[in-house]
Order: C-alpha cells, then structure tokens, then sequence
C-alpha cells in the first residue's frame, strides 16, 4: 500500500446514483489474481467495446479525466456485492481517494482496508462539485488526510470524519497485518513479561 497524506489530483465525476461494484468491475474478473492488474477492468462494460476498443464518450477515456486519483461520485457509491475487486480496480487504476454522500458499508470498509480513502461529505457540498467537474474536465481537488479535510476548486474547505486506526493505517501505507507487524517488538516484550504467570 502507498503512503496517502496530501493529495491533489484529476478528480473523475461519476454522477450516477448507487454505482454497484459491478458495474465498477465487472463480475468476469473476479477470477483472477490479486497480482493482475485491475486497473485494465475498471469500469469495463462502459469503457470498452466487445472488440476491446474504447468508447471515446465514457467518461475516464476523455483525455482530461485519464490521469484522475481522486473519484467524486454520487450517493450509495460502491453498493451491491461485497466483491473486495472493485476496490482493487480503482486503486490499481490509480485512484487514492474517493468522496461521495454515502457509500456501500462493506465497500467503504473495503476501501479502509486496501489503502483507498473514502470520504463522506454532504449531498449539497457533493452535487454542485460533481456539476463543475463535467463542466470543468481536468479540475482538481486537494485532500489533506492528517488535517481530515477537502479543498474544493472554488478554494472552500470541508472536513471528513475518519477513525483513528484507518488514519494511522493510510497516512503510514500500511495494512492491519502491517500494522501488527510493526508492533512486534512490543508484543514480544509482553509476552516475555508474562512468562510463567500461567504455570
């Protein structure tokens, strides 16, 4: 996972509402490896012909929008299955951030999880943004994780509410495992001080 502090980048506008993780990658991928690249499936039946050519009007084959990391998208974002790929999908793509009204529960989860930051702002912060961004492609938003807070393009600031755990996980690019791993040295020393206690 990467380090994910301060963030400014392309921000993509998917307007729909309840975007599922199906549509966000397709259910014909979920065989694959965890070390393939998902980025290449991320919203595929809407990026992609049979052929394999792209659909030049979808959006993230419009020039402005190919180099996006962050995703502004509308309500319920990453509803439906549970399938942990959509998230692979967009981080492997290049997306590090992700600010919606409302998300799928296991999708947000999911996201914490796999280095992803989702982030929760109002329906009336979030839909005039997904309105510039059609209108402007290529405008950017800032996040700034260790301050929990967004800057619009119009320079207007907004906080998210983020756990402590996740925060720490991201800011330093580490997962759960990780994070136990670092603690070793502290568990070692607890076990060694409980020695016997048992016995």
């Amino acid at each position: 996972m990467d380090r994910l502090d301060r963030l400014e980048a392309v921000a993509l506008p998917i307007a729909r509402v309840n975007c599922d993780t199906d549509q966000i990658i397709p259910a014909q991928y979920l065989q694959k490896m965890r070390s393939d690249d998902f980025g290449r499936y991320l919203f595929a039946e809407f990026r992609f012909r049979q052929d394999g050519s792209e659909v030049e009007d979808f959006i993230l084959n419009r020039p402005p929008y190919r180099p996006a990391r962050i995703v502004v998208a509308n309500r319920n974002f990453g509803c439906g299955s549970s399938r942990e790929h959509a998230v692979w999908a967009l981080y492997d793509y290049g997306i590090r951030a992700a600010i919606a009204p409302s998300f799928g529960d296991i999708f947000f989860t999911n996201c914490l999880k796999n280095g992803l930051l989702p982030i929760v702002l109002p329906q009336e912060v979030v839909t005039p943004l997904l309105a510039h961004l059609e209108a402007v492609p290529g405008a950017t938003v800032a996040v700034d994780l260790p301050a929990q807070q967004v800057v619009l393009p119009d320079g207007t600031h907004h906080p998210f509410e983020i756990e402590a755990f996740a925060k720490t996980c991201l800011v330093n690019g580490i997962d759960e495992l990780g994070y136990t791993l670092a603690q070793s040295a502290r568990i070692d020393a607890f076990e060694r001080s409980h020695e016997g206690r048992d016995a």
